[in-house]
């Protein structure tokens, strides 16, 4: 298996005007467009957070679309990655979002 094939987990959070403008569902919506899994939620902090899994390159491509795209009408400032590992297997079926 390829290096960018290998499966990979990341946790992320994601500052800005997150709430409220269909954030979660775009989120969910580009996740599954690239065969990713994992989760999303909104935060009492008014950031959203959630986790990523799947091939390393298609969660490279989600970190960057977490970053600056987004959703039409979100304005995000910034996106803090961490609790990134190889995994052996999907922990998730799909990609939910969680309220």
């Amino acid at each position: 298996m390829a290096e960018e094939d290998n499966l990979v987990s990341v946790d992320y959070e994601v500052f800005g005007k997150v709430q409220g403008v269909f954030f979660r569902k775009y989120t969910q919506a580009e996740g599954k467009k690239l065969g990713l899994v994992g989760w999303v939620q909104n935060t009492d902090r008014g950031t959203v957070q959630g986790q990523l899994q799947g091939p390393k390159s298609k969660v490279r491509h989600m970190q960057e679309w977490l970053e600056t795209k987004g959703s039409p009408k979100s304005h995000i400032e910034r996106a803090n990655f961490n609790n990134e590992k190889a995994i052996l297997k999907l922990d998730y079926s799909d990609f939910q979002i969680v309220k």
